[in-house]
């Protein structure tokens, strides 16, 4: 039998979705240290091939620390940097790191977290500043080579912290609209801070990399995540103006959003979209350094709100009403051959929740990239419902819960007894035993390629468990995982799982 389009790009396998930031460590944070070691171990003791990640992002206080909008589509969060990491190679002493504050262990403070690590690396920084080993400095030389989206980024970050009440909109013109002869003046006023992010992309770059070492140790490849929108106050858009609807002063013309709908008024969510005509006649430019960059940090891609390759909803910018808005064409199929002809057959997953769209179905199987299904959008009580797992078809990654969702059982608390009973029957469950293990065990059953699940599911937790809601400003992105509560039980029962079900 020929294999689908799908299954040339996929294996039928499995994975946990955990975002970074979610993980045991004794500094506030889940970072890039012995605690995501220690979650790699579980996953390769599970016998798990995919490890699921939010965008690897800066965050900042404005945006309420969401991963989804971040000054840079190309930078790795500092905050997640591995002190003790730093400890190890001599850019801190370990006295410095004391006394660690009295953090919470199952949620993250952001503040508190800032106050005292963005300190240590700063104090990190000077220390390599002043006196770095030649080795080091030509390795350091060698990463801005590689990345040339890092000289714009670092200066980027440099005005940022000069004008910390404005964002690069409200900067002096010479630099909003990037007159080199400004340009060069302010990388030259601003030479130390511009170094430090430089330090600091660099240093995540390094264990980010050691990271994936002991990722492929433990076979396990990694997910990212692809946001198809940025920051309006990003570095993307500062650097890249021809690349984004702009006017003559790198000010919006258009954002995105999606149009009303019964009982809806749609959403303005304020990004700037793509000019994907001035893109195409630069061959996708921007799109292909972004993916390479992704694909040096992934293994697989999902690619967030996929049906706006396809087509986009336009709000004028000086509009508040998303009805204002209107749809317009995205590059479609071309930019995904000009991916292919770039960087080769790329492993995407394509968000495709929410919206249906016959040319977006249409692109995905063509290059085979799966869609994704979540059983809590099901109606149990419907025959042949497509988010009922034992309905998802192949081209699809099935999830028992994701980020932007409940967790599973916060979902069934709250299901009215009609649907409760529905899903018992349609999962063979009694309601009596673990409802959680028995959606895992649906997911995994069924004929998607990749089937997934979180920390907060496996442990069978609740809502103040969940990770993210959607239309709420405080409160999200803090969850994190205890050491230790993934243990080797659970790690046994993945495992008997995946073997049972063939992943």
């Amino acid at each position: 039998m020929a294999r689908t389009a799908v299954a040339m790009r996929f294996d039928r396998s499995d994975g946990v979705f955990c975002h970074v930031t979610s993980l045991p460590g004794p500094h506030g944070i889940g970072d890039l240290g012995e605690g995501a070691r220690e979650f790699l171990g579980f996953l390769g003791k599970a016998g798990v091939d995919l490890w699921q990640i939010c965008p690897l992002g800066p965050t900042t206080e404005v945006a309420g620390d969401s991963p989804y909008q971040s000054p840079s589509a190309f930078a790795g969060n500092p905050l997640l940097l591995g002190l003790d990491r730093l400890v190890e190679e001599g850019a801190l002493r370990p006295s410095e790191l004391e006394p660690v504050p009295d953090f919470p262990d199952d949620r993250v403070e952001y503040d508190a977290v800032r106050a005292y690590k963005l300190p240590l690396l700063r104090t990190a920084f000077e220390r390599f500043d002043g006196s770095p080993t030649a080795e080091a400095a030509a390795d350091l030389d060698a990463f801005r080579e590689r990345e040339p989206w890092l000289a714009d980024y670092a200066l980027f970050r440099a005005l940022s912290a000069a004008r910390p009440e404005d964002t690069w909109m409200e900067w002096p013109e010479p630099l909003r609209t990037r007159e080199p002869d400004a340009l060069a003046a302010a990388r030259e006023e601003h030479a130390e801070e511009v170094r430090y992010h430089e330090f600091l992309q660099w240093t995540f770059d390094r264990q980010w990399r050691e990271l994936r070492e002991v990722a492929a140790d433990n076979d396990v490849s990694i997910v990212g995540d692809v946001p198809i929108y940025v920051s309006l106050d990003s570095a993307d858009v500062w650097a890249n103006p021809d690349a984004f609807h702009l006017d003559e002063g790198n000010r919006p013309t258009a954002v995105a959003g999606v149009p009303p709908n019964p009982g809806d008024d749609g959403q303005r969510w304020g990004n700037p979209v793509y000019d994907w005509e001035s893109l195409a006649e630069r061959e996708y430019d921007w799109w292909i350094a972004r993916f390479r960059r992704l694909f040096e940090l992934a293994d697989v891609a999902r690619l967030d709100h996929f049906l706006g390759f396809v087509r986009y909803w336009a709000i004028p910018a000086d509009a508040d009403d998303p009805g204002a808005g209107e749809w317009r064409e995205g590059p479609g199929r071309e930019l995904f051959e000009r991916v292919e002809r770039e960087l080769g057959d790329a492993p995407f997953i394509a968000e495709d929740l929410g919206f249906e769209d016959e040319r977006m179905d249409a692109l995905a199987y063509e290059f085979g990239f799966p869609g994704m299904r979540v059983p809590q959008y099901a109606d149990w009580c419907e025959e042949g419902n497509p988010y009922q797992p034992m309905h998802y078809p192949e081209a699809t990654v099935g999830y028992t819960s994701t980020h932007d969702t409940d967790t599973w059982m916060g979902y069934y608390g709250a299901l009215p007894d009609h649907q409760r009973d529905c899903l018992h029957y349609n999962l063979g469950a009694d309601g009596e035993g673990s409802i959680e293990w028995d959606i895992v065990e649906a997911v995994w059953a069924s004929e998607a390629i990749v089937a997934m699940t979180t920390p907060q599911d496996l442990l069978g937790l609740g809502s103040d468990a969940r990770f993210n809601e959607p239309g709420t400003a405080r409160g999200n992105w803090e969850w994190r995982l205890t050491a230790g509560a993934l243990d080797d039980a659970i790690a046994d029962r993945l495992w008997e799982l995946g073997e049972f079900h063939v992943r």
